[in-house]
């Protein structure tokens, strides 16, 4: 009878969880019938108009997802995202269009990485030398927000409102008193006196090492920040450090007194200022997302093709999607460029902490090949660092922010000891017959001190591959890279000064040099790997890659750092050359 009613639960709750697929399945394609209706639509730009930047509204990605069930929320909403390469398009277009006079930002706070902030604040400048001016206005800006509002000719904030500078902070969550509750020994086998990323498993803070380097790159970033708000205010890097460290901007008035924003002013006002700057009586503002479909002046059509190739989030091996690097698919992305006659040359776009080492060496061979037939430029996002360095480290030239972070070469292993949690927490004990000494290596019982030296072994070979792999890349003996290697991460400003990258730039300066490279005046971009049919991505999840229920969690958020840590530290693959952290401006 008990068997009988737990088949019984089990069948109710595979119904429910079913209902509840087809449910948002049924959201999804209702939401992407409307989406494709809209895009196919072409939007007309009315006369006088305004384009509006929020980028609280909008999330800033490396590339969309065309899967239905991919933005949807706990409450059924769609949740909205934008290219970057879409909102540097846009900028673009607003330049040469006659029918946009100004630019509005209007974000209290901005849903995008660090350096992708940074690219689009570049485009911001270069938008303002055409003459058309940019108004900013916000109720509240947090630092991330005046850092992309502080580009604008007029900033304006609420009269209750305030801006927020205070400097910038890095937390880091360690997992220690938690492994050590549960009885769960991590075996910790590393190349690298800076690898941070194993350091949750082992320590209840921050190394002398990781906290030295931590401290360099957070000066670095606020420094830059900083030193790009006071030149838009005409105020010296050191009256905004000193403003941070004080905490001065207290309230509206103060604002403008220290000359943060131009004039206070509620909403009806603001609005009436922009229609005296478009010369209309009527106000007529374009969104980012509108804009988007509106077509830009002709270009002439090539069949000369730049393929951009996304290698966006954590390397493993496999196929990967718009969220994680897979070597398969992200292999034959670039195999697929280097075999089409018609693409002249490839812009690696690498936005990733890292990840397996085997999986980045598959990817670095295809770069090899790649390089040898056309040329190869590497753009790098918020992050290419460890494996995404090491998927870079091949290319002709490589192209950063000096919000970038980048370097960390390194490689690490992860081994967890099961036994004691098995037996102390859940009453397991395992028993075992070997044909072979060290036929039950695994997480069922410790390492010995042989098997141990063994994985050190292989970790050493591979961080001199590594090494090896960038000194040739980048024209340095392996002892120069192995100085600046040992797991330490680096800034994308520090890492040209110590020639881990060529220039400074964001996914457009790439594209310049790619262009220039190949000797093409006429191109078309391209992106790859061409995104999945959204119906035939689910359907493979459901199928068999993924469970109903893991697809529910996974797509409602049901997942956090420590959840995210420990699965990477139960993954099969052990080796690892990735960062310890993945860093936000707020």
């Amino acid at each position: 009878m008990k068997f009988f009613f737990k088949n019984v639960l089990s069948t109710i709750v595979g119904m429910v969880l079913a209902v509840f697929v087809i449910v948002l399945l049924f959201i999804g394609i209702v939401s992407v019938s409307m989406s494709s209706l809209n895009n196919d639509k072409e939007v007309k730009v009315k006369e006088n108009s305004i384009l509006k930047i929020n980028l609280s509204e909008l999330s800033v990605v490396e590339r969309t997802s065309d899967n239905p069930l991919e933005g949807i929320n706990f409450s059924g909403d769609l949740s909205k995202t934008i290219e970057l390469k879409q909102v540097l398009d846009n900028i673009e277009k607003a330049k040469t269009d006659e029918n946009i006079k100004a630019i509005y930002i209007n974000t209290p706070y901005v849903s995008a990485g660090l350096s992708q902030i940074e690219e689009i604040r570049n485009k911001l400048l270069e938008f303002k030398q055409t003459g058309k001016p940019i108004i900013a206005y916000s109720e509240v800006y947090n630092q991330a927000a005046y850092y992309l509002s502080s580009v604008a000719n007029k900033v304006y904030l609420n009269p209750e409102g305030v801006v927020e500078i205070k400097g910038l902070s890095a937390s880091i969550m360690f997992y220690k008193g938690l492994l050590d509750k549960l009885d769960i020994d991590v075996q910790i086998i590393r190349h690298g006196k800076f690898k941070g990323a194993v350091e949750p498993f082992i320590l209840d803070k921050m190394s002398v090492a990781n906290r030295k380097q931590m401290q360099l790159l957070l000066n670095s970033f606020a420094d830059n920040i900083m030193d790009s708000i006071a030149n838009q205010r005409e105020l010296t890097l050191t009256e905004v450090q000193q403003h941070a460290n004080t905490l001065i901007l207290e309230n509206s008035k103060s604002c403008v007194d220290y000359k943060y924003v131009d004039a206070l002013l509620y909403q009806d006002q603001l609005e009436d200022t922009l229609k005296a700057l478009s010369g209309s009586e009527k106000l007529s503002i374009i969104t980012l997302s509108k804009y988007t479909h509106v077509k830009g002046n002709k270009k002439e059509i090539s069949r000369n093709k730049i393929a951009i190739i996304y290698a966006t989030g954590s390397i493993n091996s496999g196929k990967g999607d718009e969220k994680s690097i897979g070597s398969i698919s992200t292999s034959a992305a670039i195999k697929k460029a280097r075999e089409d006659i018609n693409v002249k040359a490839i812009v690696l776009r690498i936005n990733s902490p890292g990840g397996s080492a085997l999986a980045a060496d598959v990817i670095w061979r295809e770069t090899i090949l790649a390089k040898a037939e056309k040329p190869l430029v590497v753009s790098m996002g918020d992050y290419a660092a460890s494996g995404g360095y090491y998927i870079a480290c091949a290319a002709d030239s490589i192209v950063a922010n000096p919000t970038t972070l980048t370097g960390s070469i390194g490689v690490f292993g992860m081994i967890p000891n099961l036994s004691k949690f098995y037996k102390k927490k859940i009453g397991i004990t395992i028993d075992t017959v070997n044909t072979g000494k060290y036929a039950d290596m695994g997480v069922n019982r410790p390492l010995s001190t042989f098997e141990k030296n063994k994985i050190q072994k292989s970790i050493s070979d591979i961080y001199i591959g590594f090494i090896t792999k960038v000194g040739e890349g980048r024209a340095m003996n392996t002892t120069a890279v192995d100085e600046i290697g040992q797991g330490r991460v680096w800034t994308g400003y520090d890492a040209k000064e110590i020639g881990l990258i060529d220039t400074y730039g964001g996914i457009e300066k790439a594209i310049d040099i790619a262009a220039y490279l190949a000797k093409l005046e006429n191109y078309r971009v391209i992106s790859l790997p061409k995104k999945k049919n959204p119906f035939e991505e689910l359907s493979l999840k459901l199928g068999g890659e993924a469970s109903i229920s893991d697809l529910i969690l996974s797509k409602f958020g049901f997942t956090t750092q420590m959840n995210e840590s420990i699965e990477e530290l139960l993954k099969g693959d052990r080796i690892q050359a990735r960062i310890p952290f993945i860093m936000e401006l707020k």
